[in-house]
């Protein structure tokens, strides 16, 4: 007997689920939330100190501790009810930024304190996308997921927005606190939101064994590993490019132009993820998944001949579409682990994907000491196209 087609899932349809509203509307706060706190952090750190390194140490140091929270912490999302991690999180964000509003502490304890934030925001992250299979069956993840990519990037471009008008009219202690509103609301919501859920049982190895252990597993089976490089290596190939946009525009002869750039990369992610997720039979998409892969790197070879401006907004915009490949692949790495650890792996998919851009990111700007930035982006293309290519097999 033929089984019957999948149907495409719809929005009223993921809205309808009480709890996927409340995760949706955490990730809307942490979002906007967090590029409000950057933007004004920034500004507070570089007029204090007069130091452009300074302010891109705060910038980035929320950033750097993903990784050990991903390697020692993610088994919390698995072991703690969502309710109670959520909540605790939003809080801890609340009071560090709270901290800073007050403007009260030096640069050191202030990284430090980012730092902290930074190890359990994988945590957080892995919690709220680790609910997704299990809320969503079917088509109805891929749709979520991709609803959480569309808003994510356009959270982010609004709180930036935002954060710098605040600033035009509030001083960045205002700024933040109005930051570390977004967080106390989220521990709110999180808190009366989400259903109050038993523990699941924990082994006897503790949060950093467990962790490891589970890790192990994931990446030490060849179906869950070719996923989770899957999901890594195209993306984190592509957006390396985007380490040398600023020279690649200033050769252009307009330096302030890689902003828009940038901007028809994030358009062309949130075009990408709505086709896909929403538009695309779910008959059809795994189908489309290998040459959506092949096109993340595809366009960018042709930075290689010096494209104009507005061929470059063009062709970022194409890359960044192919990067919804990864929406088929997560749905089938969420069907390959048991689901008392898909908290984890998705937290370890993010984490690995975190990491693999920031990785992609730093090589490019070496390369460019090199080689000229047009050059550097197509080699990142190519990078992309031959790690499509190598795990085809995940990709089909």
């Amino acid at each position: 007997m033929t089984a019957p087609p999948a149907v495409s899932a719809r929005y009223r349809d993921i809205f309808g689920v009480p709890e996927f509203r409340v995760l949706f509307a955490l990730q809307t706060l942490l979002a906007g939330g967090e590029s409000i706190r950057i933007i004004a952090l920034s500004v507070l750190t570089f007029a204090e100190t007069g130091s452009s390194l300074a302010a891109a140490l705060v910038f980035g140091a929320g950033m750097l501790p993903y990784v050990v929270g991903g390697a020692f912490l993610l088994s919390l999302a698995d072991h703690v009810p969502a309710r109670r991690l959520l909540a605790a999180f939003h809080l801890l964000r609340f009071a560090v930024i709270a901290v800073f509003a007050l403007d009260a502490v030096p640069l050191p304890a202030t990284i430090l304190l980012l730092v902290v934030v930074g190890l359990f925001a994988p945590v957080g992250s892995a919690a709220v996308h680790g609910r997704l299979p299990a809320l969503l069956p079917g088509d109805g993840f891929v749709l979520g997921r991709s609803l959480f990519t569309m808003t994510s990037a356009s959270s982010q471009v609004v709180g930036q927005g935002v954060g710098g008008l605040l600033l035009s009219v509030l001083t960045p202690s205002g700024t933040l606190w109005l930051a570390a509103g977004t967080a106390a609301l989220a521990a709110l919501i999180a808190h009366l939101g989400l259903p109050g859920t038993v523990a699941k049982q924990r082994g006897p190895s503790g949060t950093a064994r467990e962790t490891w252990r589970v890790n192990r597993v994931l990446l030490g089976g060849r179906p869950t590993r070719g996923l989770m490089l899957a999901v890594w290596l195209p993306i984190s190939m592509s957006v390396g490019a985007e380490g040398v946009l600023v020279p690649y525009a200033t050769g252009l002869g307009h330096a302030g132009a890689a902003g828009l750039i940038l901007a028809a990369a994030a358009v062309g992610m949130g075009l990408g993820n709505f086709v896909v997720g929403r538009l695309v039979p779910p008959g059809l998409r795994p189908r489309l998944t290998l040459p959506l892969a092949l096109l993340t790197g595809l366009p960018l070879l042709l930075f290689a001949f010096g494209p104009g401006l507005a061929a470059a907004c063009l062709l970022m915009t194409a890359t960044t579409c192919g990067l919804s490949y990864e929406l088929t692949v997560q749905r089938r790495l969420a069907d390959a682990v048991p689901a008392d650890v898909q908290g984890q792996t998705m937290g370890l998919a993010n984490t690995g994907l975190m990491t693999g851009q920031a990785l992609g990111i730093a090589a490019a700007g070496a390369l460019a000491e090199f080689a000229a930035p047009g050059r550097v982006i197509a080699i990142c293309g190519a990078a992309a196209v031959a790690v499509s290519l190598a795990l085809h097999r995940y990709l089909r």
